[in-house]
């Protein structure tokens, strides 16, 4: 019986319109219940469930047949649909009012029983899922979450298509450059002892692509970094990249806001107010110490160190002293809650992230001259005040310090006040959050190498009004570079380009890259930048963590059909695996085992 595969609907399909209809129907056996004389099941596809029935009375035979189902056994079945009996619907179903009476049935397929109950996978220890990827795959949280991640990819090909946007390919197997992270190597069989490199992006590509006058480009692409991974982190990821011709910073911006407004009044119902605001990397910086700030709470970073100068404090003298800064966190109505306990774990914290310590002060919500904290001996009456006033400190406030180098107190205090937020309940989870942080310095300092390293990618393009700097002090460039933020996760980043041959060289210069390396390395992008190349920019957004956060899951593996676990391997295939001499040989390649 071959028809039995020609369905009629599927699993999700059947409401009481359908009463009286014969139907077709194939998928998984999700769980069957022999009642006696009747046996239910709930036959499960990617759509939904559809509770079927075998009566001996209707078909003996398909009735015998159901004695030998399993669950996640393949079946087809052909009945008609009825409606449940009187207190019989299930509200969790959407075809929880009918109910199909069987028939005809065939077994499609059977299947061993699974390693773990694949239905109820969440107190199943994740390695095991990802080995059996294939079954974990099957759950509705996965289901639902690949089909987000179509949903979103959809979304953002209609607009870039409605927007004049080509899709390009660029190439998978190129050379490798320096990007900031390990390049995947792969050896060439027909140039032996030469290696291709997979992209970390498409970055050099997509700027010849301007060069060769395509005006706007994308790409949904595959990129590769040989690098500790993380929740949020995975050594091949997708980027939704994209390029535009003569274009300016707020191009890119209200591309963005149309992409995403659009993407959430679609998929999730929310209308996404815009133009998202902006802050500046120095000011993100100074107010929340971190270049990707949760905007959903408060608790704002406020410097003290002009208003602690003079002070007796050792540990807050000595930071001064070799030119470090105080920073303090208000924590609002917070001095019955931080218990002493509370405050020790974020003293903790903040060594984590560097600081040797972090000093608190509680103000007594009954008096507020009351100031309780190990450190107020050590100041002044005045100075206290001038804290508190400086901080609005009001009764039942905790103030929390951090004094050290600039970068340990961002780092420190950042984390510190992300501890607070959510221990505090302070983040509203339903709530989204966009923000652009703009104008990021062009390059850093490293201190190990004693030389300037590209703060983004050597490609970046300074402000025009800082163009004169490069000699002078290149340490206070800024770059026009932006990344977007969401709930406090970078989804995406970008810049307008160096189009100017002369402006590159210069930038090479300050990074240390003689004529001859970057001919090496860059010498094919250096060509076409002597060729009519236009103004240009563009942004590449995290696809994998963009869905992760629209799916409100903590992992990107979660979104990522066949992720890779923290140690870069696959449970699945076994991947990476050792590989047979005949296969080396063909290589030219040689282990050096000592």
């Amino acid at each position: 019986m071959t028809t039995i595969l020609n369905r009629t609907h599927r699993c999700n399909d059947l409401s009481e319109e359908h009463i009286g209809q014969d139907v077709t129907l194939c998928g998984w056996v999700h769980t069957r219940r022999d009642h006696g004389g009747l046996i239910f099941v709930d036959l499960w596809d990617k759509h939904g469930i559809t509770q079927v029935v075998l009566n001996p009375e209707i078909d003996e035979i398909a009735h015998e047949q159901a004695h030998n189902i399993r669950g996640n056994f393949v079946i087809g079945i052909t009945g008609k649909v009825r409606a449940r009996p009187d207190g019989m619907a299930n509200t969790k179903l959407k075809t929880g009012k009918v109910e199909v009476y069987v028939s005809d049935l065939k077994i499609l397929n059977s299947s061993k029983t699974p390693p773990y109950d694949i239905w109820e996978g969440d107190t199943v220890e994740e390695s095991k899922k990802l080995k059996y990827r294939f079954l974990d795959l099957r759950s509705a949280e996965l289901q639902k979450n690949m089909k987000l991640r179509y949903d979103i990819t959809r979304i953002m090909r209609n607009v870039l298509h409605e927007n004049e946007f080509t899709e390009i390919e660029t190439p998978m197997l190129t050379r490798s450059t320096p990007e900031g992270a390990r390049d995947y190597l792969v050896p060439s069989r027909l140039n032996p002892q030469s290696f291709y490199a997979l992209p970390q992006s498409p970055q050099i590509f997509k700027q010849i692509l301007m060069v060769s006058g395509f005006d706007r480009y994308f790409q949904i692409v595959k990129c590769f970094r040989d690098e500790d991974l993380r929740n949020d982190r995975q050594p091949e990821f997708t980027q939704v990249d994209m390029e535009m011709s003569f274009i300016e910073e707020d191009d890119v911006y209200k591309l963005m806001e149309a992409t995403f407004a659009g993407i959430y009044k679609e998929i999730l119902g929310e209308t996404v107010a815009t133009p998202f605001p902006r802050l500046t990397y120095r000011e993100a910086m100074d107010r929340f110490g971190s270049d990707k700030p949760d905007m959903r709470f408060g608790l704002e970073l406020v410097d003290l160190t002009e208003t602690v100068q003079g002070t007796d404090f050792k540990v807050f003298a000595q930071v001064l002293k070799s030119g470090g800064q105080v920073k303090s966190i208000n924590v609002k109505n917070s001095s019955k809650v931080l218990s002493r306990k509370v405050l020790d774990d974020l003293i903790k914290l903040a060594n984590v992230y560097g600081a040797k310590g972090m000093a608190w002060i509680k103000i007594n919500p009954d008096d507020p001259t009351d100031l309780q904290s190990p450190i107020t001996k050590f100041f002044s009456k005045e100075m206290i005040a001038d804290i508190v006033s400086k901080m609005d400190g009001q009764p039942g406030d905790t103030l929390v310090f951090v004094a050290d180098k600039p970068k340990i107190v961002a780092d420190a205090l950042a984390n510190i006040r992300l501890a607070l937020g959510k221990q505090l309940g302070l983040i509203d989870e339903k709530q989204n959050k966009f923000l652009w942080v703009t104008e990021f310095p062009l390059v850093d300092y490293d201190e190990k190498e004693k030389r300037y390293t590209a703060m983004h990618h050597p490609f970046t393009a300074p402000l025009e009004e800082d163009l004169d700097k490069f000699q002078s002090s290149p340490e206070t460039m800024r770059a026009r570079a932006y990344d977007l933020v969401l709930n406090g996760n970078e989804i995406g980043g970008g810049s307008i380009r160096i189009h100017q041959n002369e402006i590159q060289t210069k930038m090479f210069e300050l990074l240390g890259i003689g004529e001859e390396e970057a001919q090496s390395k860059f010498g094919f992008l250096l060509d076409a930048l002597q060729y009519g190349a236009p103004p240009h920019g563009g942004i590449a957004l995290g696809l994998d963590r963009m869905v992760m956060l629209l799916a409100q899951t903590n992992s990107i593996r979660d979104v990522i059909a066949f992720p890779k676990t923290q140690k870069a391997t696959c449970l699945m295939t076994q991947a990476p695996s050792e590989v047979d001499a005949k296969q080396m040989k063909e290589l030219k390649l040689k282990f050096d085992l000592s």
